[in-house]
């Protein structure tokens, strides 16, 4: 999921997807100079899940010796933008990763197939699933499940003289409490915790106080909402539960690795769960995934799955039945699975989940026992949000910013912040 880093501008990906219904002629496909059926197939992430998607690859190769996957690789930072300049040359993949926030830019404006009966979904939870669907139309595939939480360090909790929270029953004025009593009892060599500006951060706190992120193709959050969010993260500044508002901004563009916890300079933090793994690396440490904290009175603690990344295929490919026979391998293959495993979140399948288990890291049992303990508490999976949505992490973090640097208030930042995101969404 959100990597903290910029996604693709509103206006360059509308630009890009609306070429593709003016363009003529093929995006896509090909055949190798062997005479094999060519599929490019397009994803983001390290150099470990380049490796392993490689060796997944050659698996379904092997099995489907006519078919040629061409991998198209690149980081996170210039995914995006490549692969709208693509689209809008007539040069889309065949097969397509992409995030849950800007799968309706594509589907809305004709650039992905409706994979409907061509790929088998018989094992994906159905409200899972509902999330790759557009009006009736199964656009895209999940390819695993991840859910907002709350990260901590059980041992630079304890070491600093506290007890772990009771997350069935904590509130957010317990988490500032304990964020604020670790830095203290540390003498500030260990923060509290970390500020978020991830948009599921606030639409978890939102839904505790009954409002949705999105109602239609407008926000449902209101005002009061905003500025009750941001008072925690200035409470959380004065008390020094965090760092101040300049290393907090600092903090929140640099990756996991870079993170309090990553670098044991924190206790807690919020990140999705899938990084777990990534955090345990970075830090050395054994660390867990709890509840998030809830509002005083919440009926709902607002926590729900949402799909690690979604495959999803051309609308212009030459070769749909092969790119759907990769995508249904790569999703429904307990030997694909056994090589991905958790990297683009826990199994969407359960036959391959349960293949898998016994392989999967301690950290990823963690995450499976953490998930399955919370199940029954999660709300329903948000649906694909509307086009422009992909930019609004990058306006919600400069509001925040804003509000924490105390250049704006938050009664006028929220006012412009509504102002300009619901534009964002409604252009």
């Amino acid at each position: 999921m959100s990597s903290g880093k910029k996604m693709w501008s509103a206006a360059l990906l509308a630009t890009a997807v609306l070429a593709v219904t003016a363009a003529c002629g093929s995006d896509s496909g090909g055949e190798s100079a062997d005479g094999k059926v060519k599929v490019r197939f397009s994803y983001w992430g390290s150099d470990a899940r380049q490796k392993m998607t490689e060796e997944a690859i050659k698996k379904f190769e092997a099995k489907n010796p006519n078919i040629d996957i061409e991998g198209e690789f690149s980081d996170f930072g210039s995914y995006y933008e490549t692969l709208a300049t693509k689209v809008a040359g007539n040069d889309a993949p065949d097969v397509i990763t992409i995030e849950i926030r800007g799968l309706r830019e594509y589907a809305e404006r004709g650039a992905l197939a409706d994979l409907a009966g061509k790929v088998n979904t018989a094992d994906i939870d159905a409200k899972v699933l509902a999330t790759g669907a557009i009006d009736g139309k199964q656009y895209a595939i999940p390819t695993g499940v991840n859910a907002f939480s709350l990260v901590v360090n059980p041992d630079l909790v304890e070491k600093n003289g506290q007890k772990l929270p009771d997350d069935t029953k904590w509130t957010w004025k317990d988490y500032v409490d304990l964020a604020t009593k670790i830095t203290g009892e540390s003498g500030g060599k260990v923060f509290g915790t970390q500020q978020s500006f991830n948009p599921g951060y606030l639409e978890i706190f939102a839904a505790q106080r009954g409002e949705k992120f999105y109602q239609g193709n407008k926000l449902g959050i209101s005002p009061d909402t905003l500025k009750a969010w941001w008072a925690n993260m200035q409470t959380l500044i004065k008390t020094k539960g965090t760092p101040d508002a300049a290393k907090s901004v600092e903090i929140g563009a640099q990756s996991v690795d870079q993170s309090l916890l990553g670098t044991n300079t924190g206790a807690m933090g919020m990140w999705w769960s899938n990084q777990l793994g990534a955090i345990n690396k970075a830090s050395g440490q054994d660390v867990s995934l709890l509840r998030m904290p809830k509002a005083e009175g919440a009926t709902t603690g607002g926590m729900f799955l949402q799909p690690a990344m979604l495959y999803t295929a051309s609308s212009k490919t030459e070769h749909p039945a092969e790119a759907a026979k990769f995508i249904d391998f790569m999703i429904n293959d307990p030997e694909a699975g056994e090589i991905i495993l958790s990297d683009r979140g826990l199994p969407a399948s359960s036959k391959v989940l349960a293949a898998v288990k016994d392989k999967l890291p301690a950290t990823d049992i963690k995450t499976l026992d953490f998930i399955d303990e919370v199940r029954s508490e999660l709300s329903d999976p948000p649906a694909a949000p509307p086009k422009g949505a992909s930019a609004m992490e990058d306006i919600l973090t400069r509001y925040s910013e804003e509000v924490l640097f105390g250049r704006m208030t938050p009664d006028d930042a929220a006012q412009k912040f509504l102002t300009e995101a619901n534009a964002s969404i409604a252009s």
